[in-house]
């Protein structure tokens, strides 16, 4: 029997305490998880209450006294309204009632199942046809692909052969062209022959040539079928015009709502930084629980539970205001380093880390990533995710630098803009970046290649 024995080792462990693991998540929630945590305190917390008079939406100016990196700070008293509180009228109940009405209004987008079961609601359908064609809806992937061969569901599913053929072939009439698919090339087809080109050379192609097509092989398909390169290059371009994802548009996921954090906007002259507090609940704590706590006469369990409860609502508001306060400022930096971009748009993005704006704030660089992380800047060149703002870069011929955003913005002007029929490959667009004074390798066009999601030269190909 092994000996058993004891071992005494100390260790240093860090940890972090609660109040600064709650302001971290606040930190680093983005708008719409913000929201759901300040409602979901509200229903959490007793002492904490809305207030709902209208109020000014202007941003918080960073108070000089109170340094934005203090984010361990836990004082009761420290500016237990600072954030939500000391604001100029400036919203009607008629404007907040149309907003309530708006954001009222929002549902869920309709799922490709529903847009389907609709349609065989209105079909004059056998019923056993029906029920059938039901059953295998929820078979369908995002795509609107049978994730299983039709037989084989039948057979799972119970379905008589015969039934289970018109059913089939009831789903595959259904909009959008190409559900009921098994596969991309069956999709293709139906979507052609839908549109009328069932004999069609785009239809041959697709049922006899797919894998030529997509390695650009259009000499092979022109010899194997009988006809010109240029007319397999014209039905070529034809099919790229069919959608590989029918029931991509029924993606829950694929068109989210977002709503922008900060706003960058031009005042006079001058760039302007504001942030969109309207979409969070004003909170404060409820004078009739600090009376409470103030009489002698409650229990001291009660004197505790609101002590806690008190204690944990200052602290949430505090976090808040140090979120806010911590976005309004790196915004500010971002206004300042990229005052090019805002002018000119993205082609002209300085090359800037995030180390960059964590030396000027004297913040560490992950409070800064977990400050950007899901926010979003509305800009005069739309609505952009805030770590866009941070890019490297290459120094210039001319000693300039220019930022990977604009070297990718260079190289879809130059593929925009070379001959279909003679594309250039990656050491030629490297030669033309380095032509115009950027040095970049050849390994980086091509990674930059990939990420804009250009396909390499050879497929590029377009034959006349």
């Amino acid at each position: 029997m092994p000996d058993a024995s004891l071992h005494q080792s100390l260790s240093q462990q860090q940890s972090l305490a609660p109040q600064m693991r709650r302001s971290l998540e606040i930190l680093q929630a983005n708008s719409m998880e913000l929201e759901q945590m300040m409602r979901s305190a509200l229903e959490t917390n007793p002492v904490l209450e809305e207030i709902t008079e209208s109020i000014s939406l202007d941003a918080l100016e960073p108070d000089p006294e109170e340094p934005i990196d203090e984010l361990s700070e836990t004082e009761d008293d420290w500016r237990e309204l600072q954030i939500l509180e000391q604001r100029n009228t400036s919203w009607s109940q008629d404007d907040q009632e149309r907003r309530e009405h708006l954001y009222n209004s929002i549902v869920a987008p309709e799922t490709l199942q529903q847009h389907l079961a609709n349609q065989l609601d209105l079909a004059l359908l056998d019923p056993e046809v029906r029920s059938a064609a039901a059953a295998l809806l929820g078979n369908l992937d995002g795509r609107g692909f049978f994730d299983l061969p039709p037989e084989e569901l039948g057979i799972r599913l119970g379905i008589e052969a015969g039934i289970l053929q018109q059913a089939v072939e009831v789903i595959r009439a259904l909009d959008p062209p190409g559900i009921g698919a098994r596969d991309l090339g069956d999709s293709l087809l139906l979507q052609l022959e839908r549109a009328g080109h069932g004999d069609s050379i785009e239809h041959r192609i697709v049922r006899d040539h797919l894998a030529d097509l997509a390695k650009h092989r259009f000499p092979q398909i022109a010899k194997a079928l009988g006809t010109s390169v240029d007319r397999v290059s014209e039905a070529a371009e034809h099919i790229a015009r069919l959608t590989p994802n029918p029931g991509g548009e029924f993606d829950p996921t694929g068109n989210p709502y977002i709503q922008p954090d900060v706003v960058i906007e031009r005042d006079g002259g001058e760039w302007k930084v504001r942030l969109t507090n309207e979409y969070l609940p004003r909170l404060r704590i409820s004078d009739f629980y600090k009376d409470m706590l103030g009489k002698t006469g409650a229990d001291r369990a009660a004197r505790t539970f609101l002590r806690e409860n008190i204690r944990e609502g200052r602290t949430l508001m505090r976090s808040l205001s140090l979120r806010q306060e911590t976005i309004h400022a790196i915004a500010q930096k971002l206004v300042q380093h990229q005052q090019a971009f805002l002018e000119r748009g993205p082609r002209h993005l300085r090359p800037l880390t995030m180390n960059d704006i964590a030396d000027e704030l004297n913040l560490h660089a992950t409070t800064i990533s977990r400050a950007v992380a899901g926010k979003y800047v509305l800009t005069p060149h739309g609505l952009i995710e805030m770590r866009s703002f941070f890019t490297a870069g290459y120094q210039t011929a001319d000693g300039s630098e220019v930022s990977s955003t604009g070297v990718r913005e260079a190289m879809q002007d130059l593929i925009a803009a070379e001959d279909p029929a003679k594309p250039y490959s990656d050491e030629a667009l490297a030669k033309q970046l380095k032509s115009q004074g950027i040095p970049v390798a050849r390994r980086t066009v091509a990674k930059y290649r990939e990420q804009l999601g250009i396909l390499p030269s050879h497929l590029r190909k377009r034959y006349r």
